[in-house]
């Protein structure tokens, strides 16, 4: 269910202390000269208070408090609300022609899955996303999300909606805050990839997600499920946070144990053996070098080498296929899959039932 924003009350004008300070002034009987003399203080000074064009001070406070007995921490709390609020007001008001941005992202899925909550005008809405994005303008936006996504690398046939994915990638970024890791151990995260092959056994996402999460954590690399807005196109996603922590984001776009496995490690392969200056976008289409080398070496550590050039000999026997997938220690699907993708069985194969559908339980949150 989506959330509705609760929101205070929030008057389009701003009030300044000086008027606070005249009302106090008629209930003493007297005047802005009065004060002016008992403070010490230019008649200017004081009227320009009044109307808010001069700011009470740490100094004009004491000396309010001291004339009329009003705390100065009410009067400086009371000019810090009225300048937080008029700041607030006229960066509220600049929002006003930029609504438009709105329709760039994938507003009715952001509300769906709750990373967002839903405003009561467009304005309100624009200043939502903004926060969620951790910008302060449309034009910050396009600039720093711009950039962002020039470094990713993906094939030029990859066609994206880049609100939508600069919405997954923000999101990813958001989860992955949330997570504790290590400092980035190249040599601790390429040991761990072996053993967490026997993850791909579990059938359930809430049995092997956490200790997937976790084990990478302690390497330094943050594992984050998203699901994709409709127009991301992506099944996967790697990318440095920052020098020592990488980021592993999956879409849950494919349901079966054998996608979301090999994107996994394709992602890993990504981290492991390409340049930190780059992110990696995988999805349909992608290609070239760094892709078939992330390709083949998801490929070889969920199955090895030596253990592939057996797939010939199975013979299409489910049997076999069992008895394999339990010697090198990965679900039977990883093997399914893997013999489809090298043409040694169709894709409507029967044993496609050997694969697992995952229900995913995972329900993303601000």
């Amino acid at each position: 269910m989506t959330r509705l924003a609760v929101t205070e009350y929030a008057p389009d004008v701003a009030s300044p202390p000086g008027e606070t300070l005249l009302d106090l002034l008629d209930e003493r009987g007297l005047s802005q000269s009065d004060l002016a003399e008992r403070t010490a203080r230019p008649l200017k000074t004081i009227n320009e208070i009044i109307n808010g064009k001069a700011a009470i001070t740490p100094q004009t406070a004491v000396q309010l408090e001291r004339v009329l007995g009003v705390p100065a921490r009410f009067w400086l709390n009371r000019e810090a609300r009225y300048r937080e609020h008029a700041a607030r007001l006229e960066g509220n008001r600049s929002l006003d022609d930029q609504d438009g941005w709105l329709a760039e992202l994938p507003i009715a899925e952001m509300l769906r899955l709750e990373w967002i909550e839903r405003a009561a005008t467009r304005r309100e809405q624009v200043a939502v996303c903004l926060a969620f994005f951790g910008v302060n303008t449309v034009a910050a936006w396009r600039t720093v999300y711009a950039q962002r996504q020039a470094s990713f690398r993906r094939s030029a046939a990859f066609a994206v909606n880049e609100g939508a994915v600069a919405a997954w990638l923000r999101q990813g970024e958001r989860e992955a805050a949330r997570l504790r890791c290590a400092p980035y151990d190249r040599t601790r995260f390429r040991a761990l990839l072996d053993r967490l092959r026997a993850l791909t056994i579990e059938r359930e996402p809430p049995t092997f997600v956490p200790r997937l999460q976790d084990e990478c954590a302690k390497a330094g690399v943050a594992v984050v499920f998203v699901p994709a807005p409709h127009g991301t196109g992506a099944s996967g996603a790697a990318r440095w946070l920052r020098s020592d922590r990488a980021l592993i984001q999956l879409s849950l776009r494919y349901r079966t144990n054998d996608h979301l496995w090999f994107t996994f490690f394709h992602e890993a392969g990504h981290i492991l053996l390409h340049n930190k200056r780059s992110g990696y976008l995988d999805g349909d289409g992608s290609e070239g070098a760094e892709e078939e080398a992330a390709n083949r070496f998801a490929a070889d550590v969920l199955i090895p080498p030596a253990a592939a050039r057996r797939l010939t000999a199975l013979a299409k026997s489910e049997a076999a296929v069992k008895t394999f997938a339990h010697e090198v220690g990965v679900a039977p699907g990883i093997v399914v899959g893997r013999m489809q993708h090298d043409g040694l069985l169709p894709y409507g194969s029967r044993l496609n039932r050997l694969k697992v559908s995952y229900t995913w339980w995972v329900v993303s949150g601000p």
